[in-house]
């Protein structure tokens, strides 16, 4: 009698065929991924060859860039920013790290919760402290407005105001690499080291430097393309010192040359990819100075060496507060520095603009659309990018593509969807000038570091279980459903997090895609202070922070406790 046998299900992980479920999906978000980021640039790369009726002139725009001298000097302008931004930053940052995981430094998490909070506010907002710090009728400028009996004179506007205004900017995102690289460490090193005699200096260069050689570069590449990219810090303080970003606002939206703004952003690319090609050469060079036998770093006490980092510590921190409470104190007093009684006039931005609270709407909006569409497809797209195997092709080319807009400035992003999604004969034209297009920049714009963190979640789970589900029929997506997602939470809040705070406060990759009915808060602090209303500038930059601060400060405690109670299963009964 012949054995009939249960017809297989597909399911997500079958290789039966060339059309099954594995491959459609990732064929599909891969095309996804191509239409959003790859077609985008390649109009902005055409836009800079073409002529104005369409035809092909070569390297005409690149000819009339160099012969331009106003332009030439914006890139030495712009390298010099860069430049300087990055010593300082790395610099800076290795000291703060160090001190935080390097000692027994008491009150770290509060130092650690003050140096981020740059994070969480538009980089509008800090050239727009540095104006009520260092500027004309700044705080220090003044000598606290006349009090003290002497004062600084400084040239805010400019390269320095820029500079200043970038190192807070790029200051957090190089602690965080950096307190990566140190926080792991080996103590049997340090401890050999000792026993021979080996003093505190040579074990600095010889144990300390070369552990964190890679968080080093890696953070001075990140600081470099941050400050070279970046246009909010620029337009508010650069005053007449021109550089890249500002350029090509100024080309498409002030001079309508959309040729030129394509050239410039091709050359405003050119760096960081460079650098993030270099970056990940280097790090597979990385040698492990962590072993599975590797004994977790423990500081010895030091009183004299705790003091002098509580006070680097805090001036650090104090510069940070400083800096911000200017900005908060201005968005509170009634006219910068004649009448500092307390009044909530700023807020009512319906006296500026003539549109409230309207932007500050839009930009919670557009913030809650990004985080839930980008966290659920970057989720999935790492899901099939970690849990299936074969089509190795396909796969490299998904990766590639999805650690690509790394390397992309957002006006970058931003410019190219103009090209693509403003073209009539586009079927995606209906997007344009709708919140979806300023929903679809910003997770494309942000889509590497969200992918990155749940594929790096998605490896440490084992693939037994999606290959004991397809031995027993059960459907991949009951599987995610009931075993991945919910071990997996964690990393997927944190997504949902970094999607929400960067679509609040980015500029670049949405200040040419808004319009007069969808315009971003940031953009609006950006025209408010084009307009000379600095305060009401201000304040809706205090708005945009408090926002993220309350959303980060909701995870980290409701958030927590409601991962606690769905994960309670992990932890072992100790009764």
């Amino acid at each position: 009698m012949q054995t009939v046998r249960p017809a297989r299900r597909f399911s997500l992980f079958s290789r039966r065929t060339f059309l099954n479920p594995t491959r459609l999906w990732m064929l599909f978000l891969v095309a996804l991924l191509g239409v959003s980021l790859v077609l985008p640039l390649y109009e902005l790369f055409r836009q800079a060859f073409l002529g104005p009726q369409g035809e092909f002139a070569g390297l005409t725009h690149f000819a009339r860039f160099l012969a331009s001298p106003a332009l030439m000097q914006s890139i030495g302008n712009t390298l010099l920013v860069a430049g300087c931004t990055t010593v300082v930053s790395v610099v800076l940052a290795f000291g703060f790290a160090f001190a935080v995981t390097r000692t027994d430094l008491r009150g770290r998490g509060f130092y650690r919760a003050l140096v981020l909070l740059p994070l969480f506010a538009p980089t509008m907002m800090h050239g727009i402290g540095l104006v009520y710090l260092l500027g004309n009728q700044g705080l220090i400028t003044t000598g606290l407005f006349g009090l003290l009996p002497w004062a600084p004179k400084v040239e805010l506007y400019g390269p320095l105001g820029i500079i200043l205004a970038e190192i807070v900017y790029t200051f957090p995102q190089a602690y965080l690499i950096l307190a990566a690289a140190l926080g792991s460490s080996d103590q049997r090193l340090y401890e050999a080291a000792s026993v021979m005699g080996t003093g505190l200096l040579r074990r600095f260069f010889t144990l300390t430097l070369p552990s964190a050689k890679l968080g080093l570069l890696s953070a001075a590449f990140v600081c470099f393309t941050m400050s070279f990219t970046d246009f909010g810090a620029p337009k508010i303080v650069g005053g007449q010192y021109a550089v890249l970003a500002t350029d090509i606002y100024k080309q498409v939206i002030g001079q309508q040359n959309i040729a030129m703004g394509a050239v410039v952003g091709l050359l405003l690319t050119v760096p960081s990819v460079l650098a993030f090609i270099v970056d990940r050469l280097i790090a597979r060079k990385q040698q492990a100075f962590v072993s599975a036998r590797s004994v977790a770093y423990r500081p010895a006490p030091n009183r004299l060496r705790n003091l002098l980092c509580h006070l680097y510590c805090a001036g650090v921190c104090g510069a940070i507060l400083l800096l911000m409470g200017a900005v908060v104190l201005a968005s509170l007093v009634k006219v910068w520095p004649y009448n500092l009684s307390l009044s909530l006039q700023h807020y009512d931005f319906s006296q500026v603009a003539g549109e409230g609270l309207g932007p500050y709407w839009t930009s919670l909006k557009i913030a809650l659309w990004t985080a839930l569409a980008g966290t659920v497809v970057t989720y999935f797209f790492a899901y099939l990018q970690e849990k299936t195997s074969g089509m190795h092709l396909l796969r490299s080319g998904a990766y590639f593509l999805s650690i690509l807009p790394m390397a992309l400035p957002g006006m970058v992003i931003g410019l190219g969807f103009i090209f693509f999604f403003n073209r009539p004969e586009n079927p995606l034209h209906v997007m344009y000038g709708t919140a979806a297009i300023l929903v679809l920049a910003n997770v494309v714009h942000f889509f590497s570091v969200p992918f990155l963190t749940a594929l790096e979640a998605l490896k440490k789970l084992d693939k037994d279980f999606e290959h004991v589900s397809e031995s027993m029929n059960v459907p991949f997506y009951r599987t995610l459903w009931r075993v991945t997602l919910p071990m997996t939470l964690p990393a997927l809040l944190e997504m949902a997090l970094y999607y929400f705070v960067n679509a609040m406060v980015t500029v670049s990759a949405v200040v040419f895609l808004y319009t007069a009915e969808l315009k971003p808060a940031s953009v609006a602090v950006v025209n408010m202070d084009d307009a000379g209303d600095v305060a009401p500038a201000a304040a809706m930059s205090v708005l945009i922070l408090l926002t993220n601060a309350g959303v980060r400060l909701l995870y980290e405690t409701a958030g927590v406790r409601w991962l606690r109670r769905r994960q309670a299963w992990l932890k072992r009964d100790r009764a």
